[in-house]
């Protein structure tokens, strides 16, 4: 059966990150048996190290960050001041992650994550890839893993498959670098969910388990038995956490920062515990498919 760790968003419960917030969204996610909380570092001024990393503790649960750049911190824009905020937000992030003890920072973290209303140009490529070089040297140094999260065609203009990504890799030349797939954007842009997890191989890090429709796992068109049985197949240990936001418990800027405009879920633990179970019986019914059985065509 499959050694993964399962994660959770901690958004499931919303974006605030007071001691209160922050202990509930923890407690939550450890009491319904998840191995690890995805943390969003939105603002290191909402955010306690001291009083996240002591509930960790409280309740066994590890953890990873994530963050998504804006227009206000993108590393490819040609003005330097905005740059060099964005590099300060991404060193600013993978000091909170080992502050906190964890060891892995992913996310949109080498352009804005929103609609740009022209190509990427080669000039942006560069001045990310040369951000995420100091970056990715920081953050190794404290023993962390930076994970680059391709994105739909309306949240960036630089990132948005697989192989793009896996390029970008290679020109950032980083050994604590993989490439992190969120199968709702994969499910936007690629050919075949499963493509971005064999073109990947061992540089496959880090999973974002999302709905077509970002709503709750299986209700959606994604095909999840072939893309479990896939990721069995090819081997892939890595963490697997689930993402799914509803406006049920967004605030309206939140609702409008990331377009969820619909409540897809009201009970973020009953949401929740779907997923977990959800998950893992995919990945345990993928692990005991006979290897040679084909990968196409399951049933929802």
């Amino acid at each position: 059966m499959a050694q993964n760790r399962i994660g959770i968003h901690a958004g499931v419960w919303g974006f605030d990150w007071s001691p209160a917030s922050a202990e509930r969204a923890i407690s939550s996610a450890a009491s319904l048996g998840y191995d690890l909380i995805e943390i969003p570092a939105i603002d290191p001024g909402r955010h306690s190290a001291v009083d996240t990393r002591a509930s960790l503790r409280r309740h066994g649960l590890e953890s990873t960050v994530s963050l998504a750049l804006t227009t206000a911190d993108d590393i490819t824009s040609a003005d330097g001041s905005i740059v060099a905020r964005g590099e300060r937000r991404l060193l600013d992030a993978v000091r909170f992650a080992a502050d906190i003890g964890s060891r892995f920072v992913g996310g949109v973290v080498y352009s804005a994550m929103g609609r740009y209303s022209a190509p990427a140009s080669a000039e942006g490529r560069d001045g990310s890839l040369a951000v995420l070089r100091r970056v990715a040297v920081a953050a190794a140094a404290d023993g962390i893993t930076l994970g680059v999260e391709y994105v739909n065609r309306y949240e960036s203009n630089l990132l948005n498959t697989a192989r793009q990504t896996l390029e970008f890799l290679d020109e950032l030349d980083a050994p604590n670098a993989v490439l992190h797939l969120d199968t709702f954007h994969a499910h936007v842009e690629e050919a075949d969910i499963t493509d971005p997890v064999m073109l990947a191989g061992d540089r496959l890090g880090y999973i974002h388990a999302s709905e077509s429709h970002r709503g709750p796992l299986g209700t959606g068109s994604l095909d999840w038995p072939r893309l479990t049985r896939t990721l069995v197949a090819e081997g892939y240990r890595g963490d697997i956490t689930v993402e799914t936001f509803s406006s049920a418990m967004l605030t309206d800027d939140e609702t409008a920062d990331i377009g969820v405009w619909r409540r897809l879920w009201d009970d973020p633990d009953r949401l929740a515990a779907h997923s977990l179970d959800y998950l893992r019986r995919q990945l345990h019914e993928a692990s005991v498919v006979p290897t040679s059985a084909p990968l196409a065509g399951s049933d929802h």
